[in-house]
């Protein structure tokens, strides 16, 4: 049995070591570059002052032309300099209405260079014309805005613009510093090279795969090893470890010491795949009774956009994006500067920080209607709730204090975490996804609170377990290729 341990170990190390390199390599550069994104703190901070809003349609008369379709929310911005209502629908898609006549915007290349101006400034760019994909915008989250235009400025961080078809808005900037160290990165960590063309269809079952074989390679490998090290008595040379010296012996011994840190790479990458769906898609919630109105009833007049825009600039707030919401059948409207400072403004006139504890929490007790429910208020981050820098995976999530927690008694445990100074949902948990909070969260990107505050010590365990898997593949690919050199035919 032990002969089969080590051939099987040998042959599929021989098949993923130099993979597992890559993945080391490319996630030390991942924990510093992310793959390119744009956070809604950057997006705001592009965003140009609201301004010329008094000749701006009233909100019902713009939604009385939307075909009959109910938006799940409404903003408004500047897109292209011009006042835009921006409606984002239920199947997903955005649409995007000139704000002064309610006519659909068209979002063609006078439009899109305009708003890559709003976004850059007055630097030279070139309309690079309009694509479904590329290495940049692998991402699903950009789907309902395909194709998209892709523009090229010569900014001083040589960004490349990509912006929606449907709405004109920049989704996407990409840094000549990120695209050049995501070559390296992302794109190799991810497997990107195995996307388009005959291989994008089965470009998650490839990575799956391939995983699971590297995770089946390393529990060999650390099975081996601890069969291969006299715990009691030495070798003949003094040593536990068979090897003398060499690639293998450091093979060895690097094996023992980070095995275990590999393994959990290794696995809870596999786990980032939700392979299987083994974690599930999440607790169905009943945002529209959450909601408790459409948007087919009267505007109060005071929450119109010109009303609105001088009521939050008399309370010293700068707008560069408004958000109308509805909570228990009550319209509101989110008034966000270009720091990501946020004020409410209620139908009656109220300006507020935050929506009020009694009626955020009655209204939340129709996203799952009938299941008891206990509310927690958060302030300070936990296990459960905590932000990560924005080059991360997960830095496209805002993560503000306080967070009300709510926990609901149905079969799935779950919770919901709610923004009070917005009232969106900003997180849903079940049982299923906390259990991805434990297999691929903490094991991948060790975003455990006590290392994650105490920064470089997060730094040293992350570069120093990568350098230690480095060494284990790094010399099982010496060992590898020295072995098929062995097996060739000698030449006569």
């Amino acid at each position: 049995m032990k002969r089969y341990l080590y051939l099987w170990h040998r042959w599929l190390g021989i098949g993923c070591c130099l993979l597992m390199v890559l993945w080391f390599v490319s996630g030390m550069v991942m924990l510093y570059v992310g793959y390119p994104k744009l956070t809604p703190l950057e997006r705001l901070a592009h965003l140009p002052g609201l301004e010329g809003c008094e000749a701006c349609m009233p909100l019902r008369t713009a939604l009385a032309d939307g075909a009959g379709k109910a938006p799940r929310s409404i903003r408004l911005a500047s897109v292209g300099g011009l006042p835009t209502y921006l409606l984002d629908d239920a199947d997903g898609r955005t649409r995007a209405l000139a704000a002064r006549n309610g006519r659909p915007l068209a979002v063609d290349a006078d439009r899109v260079l305009a708003s890559a101006r709003a976004f850059s400034g007055e630097v030279p760019m070139q309309l690079q014309g309009r694509i479904e994909e590329d290495a940049w915008t692998h991402t699903r989250n950009l789907d309902p805005h395909r194709p998209l235009w892709r523009v090229q400025t010569a900014d001083a961080e040589g960004r490349l613009l990509y912006l929606s078809s449907q709405t004109g808005e920049v989704v996407r900037d990409a840094s000549r510093r990120e695209r050049a160290w995501n070559w390296l990165g992302a794109w190799l960590h991810w497997l990107y090279p195995l996307r388009g063309g005959w291989f994008d269809g089965q470009w998650a079952n490839l990575v799956i795969g391939l995983s699971l074989l590297a995770t089946l390679a390393t529990v060999l490998g650390i099975l081996v090893g601890l069969l291969r090290w006299r715990f009691r008595k030495p070798y003949r040379s003094g040593s536990r470890s068979p090897y003398a010296g060499g690639f293998q012996r450091w093979h060895h011994l690097a094996g023992l010491l980070f095995g275990a840190l590999v393994l959990s790479w290794i696995f809870s990458g596999l786990m980032s795949m939700n392979p299987w769906n083994l974690f599930g898609r999440g607790t169905p919630l009943d945002l529209a009774a959450y909601q408790g109105a459409s948007w087919d009833q009267a505007l109060p007049a005071g929450l119109e956009a010109d009303a609105a825009l001088r009521r939050f600039r008399g309370a010293g707030l700068r707008v560069r994006e408004l958000e109308w919401r509805m909570l228990g059948g009550a319209p509101y409207v989110v008034g966000r500067s270009g720091s990501g400072a946020s004020l409410l403004l209620t139908a009656d006139g109220e300006t507020l920080r935050e929506l009020p504890e009694e009626r955020l929490l009655a209204s939340a007790r129709a996203l799952l209607p009938g299941v008891p429910m206990q509310a927690e208020r958060l302030d300070r981050y936990d296990f459960h709730y905590y932000p990560r820098e924005e080059h991360s995976m997960m830095g496209y999530l805002e993560r503000r204090l306080p967070v009300w927690r709510l926990r609901f008694d149905d079969s799935r445990h779950t919770w919901v975490h709610l923004d009070p100074y917005s009232g969106a949902v900003v997180g849903v948990l079940d049982d299923a996804r906390r259990g991805s909070r434990w297999l691929f969260s903490l094991l991948h990107s060790w975003d455990w609170l006590p290392l994650l505050t105490r920064r470089p010590l997060w730094d040293l365990w992350m570069l120093g377990g990568s350098l230690g898997g480095l060494v284990v593949c790094a010399s099982g690919c010496w060992i590898g290729w020295r072995r098929l050199r062995g097996r060739r035919p000698k030449r006569r």
